[in-house]
């Protein structure tokens, strides 16, 4: 090995220093993402505009524009329409709806990013396990390793193989085409979903989640408290009258009066003012409840006297002010209820209901103690919304569901198709394609500017932006160069097969602890360098690395989809070791295989 250079020894500090970081979560992601833009600048590692390049390049662009594309979907009610066809074709048989499930599954992510198939089709599984008597953790595992799976037929589908393209283009190849990795994509598509049928499911427990017997939290439904005011139209009728708003799934679980419970059955009681009902109810109730404000008030909007708790004027879009927020695995909201996290005075947000799966009670909402995959459904402006998400990264945002408008969800699917046809034909490059089609979302009016904007994780966006300087470095140094000589020295003997097996292996193993975009900042150009090594092409090794971070599924903390599913499939660790290893091994041995051959 060469006598190491200034520049060396300083990059691997930086590197060092972003890789302790990252392990330990002492600092958000999109602010090591920075550091390490400033610390490749000020350094003079890189030159100010090498260093900022990230932010305007096609994997940050890409990325962005896919979270507006996909809130646009979710908005629209494609999704849901998408949800409806799978759960119609899974059938009763588990072995049915685990195939039609992972395969729907596998194609809705191949567009979208991959947490937002796992968070939508998840409270519907959940229904499907009690209804059909099947143990929701034979469902949950296969359906976040679908997810996962499918994000390796497209490049747009993870961050990774748009990562992997820029790599090589920066290396002197041509970039990678929208479906180059669908041949290994869809193999191991079908290669997982055989896995879990033949194998898989036998070595998945058999956890029916807790006793939903008498189950006040239904998936899929929310646990809200409504007062009637003293101008109310409805005092004096009858609870019935609810129906005749729309209200036509609320049910009553809890009538209060001068703070006592109401005692006998509810045909016979009249709607007094101030009295406070607990009340399940379904999205769309809680939509039409929250635009009712002369009949019926949500109690913590009206406790707390929030602005925006008069009706809406026309025209405002009722999502860009209520969103859905899922109470993550390590949350500090956890053992805590609404009452003391006291959200309303430290971010101006207010909790107006709450879903959790099998945990009865007959408690004020606000007197609950949160658990995590506990869903709250929030009020509260962009500003104090962005600001709970960056003081709570753990609280994983999604839109509230709001009722689906069928001419927008034809205009947001054509919009959807346009692009990938456009980019499958390469009318145009990847990134403006996809820019394109998120404002062409916003000009039909599938999702609002303020929308768009939310929709995007800009601490994905500067993370991404951080790591791409950060594999530039390594290259502008020689120390992606100095490193695959290294490894022609040690592995260059042994086949190629062998080879990439170990560079998935290696790979596989550092995205346990880091995101795609981290590992493959690190790996992908030293893998670059060790085909150059070799006199190899590099597109099968660089990908080994992008598959291995995307597809490992050795843990449940190696991607979000998995903590997601972790709680309400009442997993344990072990199980996801037991039933993610033998598939991450078939699936080292596929992309081993199969990538000389399609990219050799």
């Amino acid at each position: 090995m060469q006598s190491i250079t200034t520049p060396q020894i300083i990059y691997l500090i930086i590197a060092a220093a972003t890789l302790a970081l990252l392990i330990t979560d002492r600092l958000r992601v999109d602010l090591v993402g920075l550091l390490v833009i400033l610390a490749l600048a000020l350094t003079g590692i890189l030159t100010p505009q090498q260093a900022f390049s990230g932010l305007g390049s096609e994997p940050a662009l890409v990325i962005a524009a896919i979270f507006v594309l996909s809130r646009g979907l979710q908005l629209t009610g494609v999704a849901d329409t998408v949800t409806g066809w799978i759960v119609r074709l899974a059938g009763k048989s588990e072995r049915r709806m685990v195939s039609v499930m992972m395969l729907g599954v596998s194609a809705f992510s191949t567009f979208t990013e991959h947490v937002t198939p796992t968070a939508i089709m998840m409270p519907v599984l959940l229904r499907l396990s009690r209804e059909r008597n099947i143990p929701a953790s034979k469902l949950l595992m296969p359906l976040s390793f679908a997810a996962s799976l499918g994000s390796t037929i497209a490049l747009i589908g993870a961050p990774a193989f748009l990562f992997a393209s820029t790599l090589l283009q920066r290396a002197g190849r041509p970039a990678l085409g929208l479906f180059s990795i669908a041949p290994i994509g869809l193999v191991l598509v079908v290669i997982g979903v055989l896995y879990v049928l033949l194998i898989g499911r036998f070595l998945l427990p058999s956890n029916k989640g807790r006793d939903t017997t008498n189950d006040i939290f239904t998936q899929g439904r929310y646990l809200a408290e409504v007062s009637i005011p003293p101008e109310s139209t409805l005092i004096g009728a009858g609870h019935g009258r609810f129906h005749e708003l729309g209200l036509r799934s609320l049910e009553i679980l809890k009538w209060m009066r001068d703070g006592k419970a109401l005692r006998g059955p509810l045909d016979d009681f009249k709607l007094n003012a101030n009295d406070m009902l607990l009340v399940r109810l379904t999205p769309d109730d809680l939509a039409t409840l929250r635009q009712e404000p002369e009949g019926v008030r949500l109690k913590p909007i009206e406790q707390f006297d929030l602005p925006g708790a008069e009706a809406q004027t026309p025209g405002e879009e009722l999502s860009a002010r209520l969103a859905q927020a899922v109470v993550m695995p390590g949350s500090s909201l956890i053992g805590h209820t609404i009452h003391e996290a006291n959200l309303q005075h430290r971010y101006g947000i207010v909790v107006v209901a709450l879903s959790r799966q099998g945990a009865p009670t007959s408690e004020a909402i606000d007197r609950v103690r949160l658990r995590a995959g506990d869903v709250l459904v929030l009020e509260g402006d962009e500003d104090e919304v962005r600001h709970l998400t960056e003081e709570q990264p753990t609280l994983l945002m999604a839109p509230f569901p709001g009722k689906p408008r069928p001419r927008t969800a034809k205009r947001a699917a054509a919009i959807m198709l346009g692009v990938i046809a456009a980019a499958s034909f390469n009318i145009a490059p990847l990134e403006v394609v996809a820019v394109a089609g998120a404002v062409a979302m916003v000009l039909v009016g599938c999702l609002t500017v303020n929308q768009a904007y939310d929709a995007i994780d800009k601490r994905i966006f500067l993370f991404i932006a951080g790591a791409i300087p950060l594999g530039t470095a390594m290259q502008k140094t020689g120390l992606a160069a100095e490193a695959g000589r290294l490894l022609q020295t040690w592995l260059g003997h042994w086949p190629e097969f062998w080879i990439l097996v170990a560079i998935f292996a290696v790979a596989g193993l550092l995205t346990q602890v880091l995101s795609d975009t981290a590992t493959l900042s690190i790996l992908g150009p030293v893998a670059i360098a060790f085909a150059h090594a070799l006199g190899r092409a590099p597109e099968p090794f660089v990908l080994a690395v992008a598959f291995a971070s995307v597809t490992s599924f050795l843990t449940p903390i190696a991607h979000w989809g998995n903590l997601l599913v972790f709680t309400p499939g009442q997993y344990r660790f072990t199980d996801f070791v037991k039933v993610g290893t033998p598939l991450t091994v078939l699936i080292a041995l596929v992309v081993a295989w199969m990538g000389p051959i399609v990219f050799g």
